[in-house]
């Protein structure tokens, strides 16, 4: 049994955790204004991985009800919204992923929609709509290469995808596969960044696209536990 002062400090660093992502954010848009758009990927992966673990964290030592004045789920979404849609979307304009900058507005004005829905995140622990995963969508632009055509449609479908009320995973509150989930992600992330730390070497085996497979796992897993099925016969019934 921990002590109260303790779980206090614990409590304390979960928080300052969650909050440090902000810092990251703000150490990404100075590389991408830099140009150093590998290292502000590889701040936005970090980012990433912070997200991942601070709110098992939080649940796990009780953070809310040692300190209940905090909204750790409100802190979260300031932390979120910067280093899921805002960097981003400034790293597809500055790399010059998109045929022009009004592309970006897209998913900032689609996302400040999503973060406010009271149902972003649902009872049975799913996101509604597509989560804003506009930092992975900004790394894979860049990293394929692909045609600005291409990527502002892309964009603009994704953008779209956030008012279509399907549901996503929540990865960290999986009921099922909860456990090769969170693995799955783990590898994706030190796949993706060893792409981007050695490029020339890794490119040759086309690592960036094998990675894809976890994304593809995503949707998959999150069309057969979301029930998308059953909400297209819904529509067209």
């Amino acid at each position: 049994m921990l002590r109260p002062v303790t779980r206090v400090l614990l409590a304390w660093t979960i928080h300052l955790i969650t909050a440090s992502g902000a810092v990251l954010g703000v150490l990404a848009l100075l590389a991408v204004s830099q140009g150093d758009f590998p290292h502000a990927a590889l701040l936005m992966l970090a980012a990433l991985a912070i997200d991942s673990i601070d709110g098992s964290l939080a649940r796990g030592f009780g953070v809310g009800e040692v300190l209940p004045r905090i909204d750790g789920r409100r802190l979260d979404d300031l932390v979120d919204y910067l280093n899921y849609v805002i960097v981003p979307a400034v790293f597809m304009i500055v790399s010059g992923s998109l045929p022009g900058w009004g592309w970006a507005t897209l998913p900032v004005l689609a996302s400040a929609y999503g973060f406010s829905q009271q149902e972003a995140k649902t009872d049975d622990d799913f996101f509604l709509g597509f989560p804003s995963y506009w930092n992975v969508v900004a790394i894979y632009l860049w990293q394929l290469e692909l045609p600005p055509a291409l990527s502002a449609a892309l964009v603009a479908g994704l953008s779209a995808a956030v008012f279509i009320p399907l549901k996503y995973v929540y990865p960290s509150r999986m009921r099922v596969l909860r456990r090769t989930t969170i693995a799955g992600a783990a590898l994706w992330l030190l796949a993706v960044s060893a792409a981007i730390i050695w490029p020339g070497s890794l490119r040759q085996i086309r690592l960036v696209e094998i990675t894809l497979l976890f994304p593809a796992y995503y949707i998959a897993v999150s069309m057969w536990l979301g029930g998308w099925h059953r909400k297209s016969s819904r529509t067209t019934a």
